[in-house]
Order: C-alpha cells, then structure tokens, then sequence
C-alpha cells in the first residue's frame, strides 16, 4: 500500500528550494508514494513542472504583504485543521519559517513529521523567522520526527540557535541531472548575452541583497579599472532590480554588467560562460552552484554555507573565497588571468558535478523515509 505524503511550502516561485522540492517529488518512487504538494499561495513558475501524478493543492489564490503576520494570529492547530484535508504518513514542511509552525500542530500519532532547513539560521531571529518566539519556535522543532539539513553549515546554525538534541540529518537537494545537461546543449538565442574573445562570467539568482550582486558589481569595476576585461550576466528577478539597474547605469556598465532577467533554461548560459561566481552572503547549498558544476562551468564562491562541501576543504572542484568584496576580488582576479586554471577547475567541476546526481539524492531521501 502506498505511503501518503504532503510537502507544505509557501509558494512555487523562483527559488532554488521550490525548485529542488519540484525536482524531489518528480522522482520518488511513485509506486510507493501517493505525493501531495499544498502550497499556502497558488502562485510561481514551478507550478507547472510538477508532473501529473503529483496532487496539488493551495490555500490562497494570491500571495499578501504581512502574511507572516497573519500566520502568528492563531495556534498552529487551527492553522494545520484549516489548511490540511487529509491525513498523512508523513508531513514535510520543506521550508523553515510559516509553514514548520503550521506543521507543529499536527497531532496525529500516526502522522512522521519533518522539517527541512535550507538556509543559515545563524541568529535567534532568523532561526524562530515565522514563530511568534524562540521558545514557541524550540517547542515546534521538539515536536519533529526529524529535522533535515542540506548542508553541515545549515545544520550546525540551526543547533547552535535552537539549543536543542534534535536528530537533524543531512540531505542534498536533489538536481534533475540529465535535464540539466541536455538542456545546457541547445543554443542560447538572445542578443544580450555575446560570447567570445572577451571573457564571459555568469551568476544565476533571485536580485536579492542576499545574493551579493552589488558586491559584484563593484568587483566587476575595479577588474575593468585594471584592464581586465570581461562581462558579467546576472539570470534572475527580484526586488533589487532597480537598485542594480541605477548602479549600472550611474558607472556606465550597460554593455558589460546585463541583467538577462529570469529563464527557464539558465544552464545554457552557464555552460557557454567561462567562469561562475556565487557572490552571496548567506547560502544553504547553493542549487546554482550545484547545477554549474554538473554543466563543467568553473566556479567561485564567497565561504558561505555549503560553499567547501561543493568545491572541497581545499579548493579541489573550485574556489571558495573569503565572504567579503575582497575575498570575491581576489578570486575572480585569479580565475580570470589564468587561462589554464580555468582548464583545469572546467576538469574537476565535471568530476565534482556527478556526485550530486538525481538518482544518490533521492534514494537518500527514500531510505530516511523508511527509518522513521
């Protein structure tokens, strides 16, 4: 008989875990899950992609502002009997914040109940982000069968912030591997994004401060200060898209900083760049990343979490530089004048891209189901 399963998230919108929870579900074995996704708003690009044995289901049509607000209102209990019809085997909150406080207030003893992390709770605030306190939050995650972590930064955040023995285990996000690299080989066709003698370097995200990007613009300038030339793509929306456009218009960088906004296809575009740079400042394991080295693109990444288990302890699948402007500097300038590390961290990504395929992160996802 099959295991019944509902993964809560707040939307399907453009972000790397609404991305790798579509991903996830595609490929659990569906002779033995009945899989349903309930999103609290029916809205995002990823909607479209789950596949048709997955359910869906919504609570509200249209995403609000002070929704957070809203969800402290009432008890979790209320909450969980409003938004949730059935009963389920397992029930996963697979983001931190709103939708692991509803979860809490599940009481079904037959019910497993997880939560997955995918970001640094590295501060009291950011760790009960979504709960009405830090104990109302301790409380909830005392309740789990099981936390999940996907990366060791992630997971030593959250347990140092929670200040609980909670069985948190690691999971990496599951990427749709053999997706990604036929879809790296059709052509790019957009008259923004030129390629050639000039090198090209690329960055996949949503425009947030998080992300960085206005650390590397300003990187981005003091490269070509010093005639080292290139261009930088930016394959994302968000809200710092003015911010970046004023930027970039006030330096006269319109023909070498280009936001391409977002594409359903980014890794045809990382795999014709040569170099790819994660500038954020905060991470849980970065999906673009992860993707880059699948297509073989060189990366550089700021030392945020996830950043050594992708690209190794000491730099063997790409760099990781200190979290600063300077950090991001100093490793962009290595990459780009010298043509023959580029060559070699092209090697080691691809070799470093096969360990995160689909298949290993989703049978580790079926075996914690089973040991619960």
């Amino acid at each position: 008989m099959k295991k019944k399963i509902l993964f809560l998230i707040p939307n399907l919108k453009h972000g790397g875990a609404e991305k790798v929870l579509v991903n996830l579900v595609n490929n659990l074995n569906k002779n033995n899950y009945d899989i349903t996704v309930q999103t609290l708003f029916d809205v995002g690009v990823h909607k479209k992609s789950l596949s048709s044995h997955i359910k869906y289901r919504s609570f509200l049509p249209f995403e609000f502002r002070g929704n957070s607000f809203l969800f402290k209102l009432f008890k979790p209990q209320f909450w969980w009997n409003l938004i949730v019809e059935e009963n389920y085997d397992y029930a996963i909150s697979y983001l931190e914040g709103p939708t692991s406080r509803i979860l809490s207030g599940c009481t079904d003893k037959n019910t497993k109940k997880i939560a997955w992390l995918h970001i640094e709770l590295n501060t009291p605030a950011l760790a009960s982000q979504g709960f009405r306190s830090i104990e109302e939050a301790k409380t909830a995650y005392n309740s789990f069968d099981k936390v999940i972590a996907v990366s060791n930064n992630v997971k030593d955040c959250f347990l140092n912030q929670i200040g609980l023995d909670l069985d948190v285990e690691i999971l990496y996000n599951t990427n749709e591997t053999e997706q990604i690299l036929q879809k790296a080989l059709l052509p790019v066709d957009n008259e923004h994004f030129i390629t050639g003698n000039t090198p090209s370097v690329c960055s996949v995200a949503k425009l947030m401060k998080t992300k960085g990007f206005d650390r590397l613009l300003n990187v981005h300038r003091r490269l070509l200060d010093e005639k080292l030339y290139h261009r930088i793509y930016i394959l994302g929306i968000g809200e710092e898209k003015t911010f970046l456009e004023k930027q970039i218009e006030k330096y006269s960088l319109q023909d070498t900083f280009i936001l391409l906004g977002f594409d359903e296809n980014p890794y045809k575009y990382v795999a014709n760049c040569d170099l790819y740079v994660c500038s954020s400042r905060r991470e849980g394991f970065s999906t673009a990343v992860t993707e880059a080295l699948v297509v073989g693109t060189p990366v550089v990444s700021t030392d945020c979490s996830g950043a050594k288990e992708l690209l190794g302890e000491n730099n063997e699948y790409g760099i990781v530089v200190e979290n600063s402007e300077e950090g991001i500097y100093e490793g962009m300038k290595k990459m780009l004048s010298d043509k023959e590390l580029l060559l070699h961290y092209r090697t080691q990504a691809k070799l470093r891209g096969g360990y995160f395929s689909k298949e290993k992160t989703v049978q580790a996802v079926e075996e914690m189901l089973k040991g619960l």
